[in-house]
């Protein structure tokens, strides 16, 4: 008789994951608890002003809505023939270049909806403000590694899932269709040190992975193309290892593109 399905499961996962243990077995690696920003647990007497000036402005506005709230409302309505696209995520995205610029895809019209530092949490908030009420035909969601981050408190892998499931779903009932986009490579996180990204980063993509192939979304691997054999990216794709270079986005554009137009063929 065959492995069991649980057997067979854990095997691919452990085989994603690929870590080799002696005799040939293989086990995966202690992924860790989630992360947390430190500044949410250091002792407030021992915070500086511009950390509690910083943590102030978080609590003013968590989402950060006022960020594209003007921009939003002088948009044009969409025109016709041309699907408006927007691209919604974190620093990676917003680093890409402003709506418009000559980095982030001229000519096109697309959308930059990216804020730095963001969690998916945070997106969720504002996904009806700078997603659904722009009445886009397609939206690419990348977001997650702030999550891993633990930039706004722990996130466990079930609650990134959440967010973006909770995204995808707000998207279909606005008959938007969605670009789940995976997690970009990353081995260590410059501003959170000791996290080890790496594995959560491949865990969190293979869920995500599936789930597009169960709801019939289009997967964007934007990892797959830029990962190096640690788990991270090359300086020479991102020299912080975390936000990609103009070669970096260079070859994430030509991919991005392959999506939009296989989700709007759909």
């Amino acid at each position: 008789m065959p492995q069991s399905t649980p057997t067979v499961v854990l095997s691919a996962a452990i085989a994603l994951l690929g870590v080799p243990l002696p005799g040939g077995a293989v086990d995966a690696p202690p992924i860790g608890p989630p992360a947390v920003n430190p500044l949410y647990v250091t002792p407030a007497e021992s915070l500086t002003t511009d950390q509690v000036r910083y943590l102030q402005q978080q609590l003013l506005d968590w989402p950060q809505l006022q960020r594209y709230r003007a921009e939003n409302a002088a948009l044009p309505p969409a025109v016709a023939g041309e699907p408006r696209v927007v691209f919604f995520g974190d620093s990676i995205t917003e680093g890409w270049g402003r709506t418009g610029s000559d980095t982030f895809f001229p000519g096109t019209g697309y959308l930059n909806r990216g804020i730095s530092g963001q969690t998916t949490a945070q997106m969720l908030l504002r996904f009806r403000q700078d997603v659904i009420a722009l009445r886009p035909a397609v939206v690419v969601i990348l977001a997650g590694t702030n999550d891993i981050a633990g930039n706004t408190g722990p996130a466990t892998q079930a609650m990134i899932e959440d967010n973006l499931h909770a995204m995808r779903e707000l998207a279909q009932v606005h008959g938007i269709r969605v670009v789940l986009a995976s997690v970009l490579p990353v081995s260590e996180y410059p501003w959170q040190p000791g996290v080890h990204p790496a594995p959560k980063v491949r865990a969190l993509n293979a869920a995500l992975q599936a789930y597009a192939r169960d709801q019939g979304l289009v997967y964007l691997d934007y990892h797959r193309a830029l990962a190096n054999a640690d788990g991270g990216l090359d300086p020479a794709l991102a020299a912080d290892g975390v936000h990609p270079t103009p070669a970096g986005y260079a070859r994430m554009a030509p991919l991005a593109a392959q999506a939009i137009a296989e989700a709007l063929a759909r």
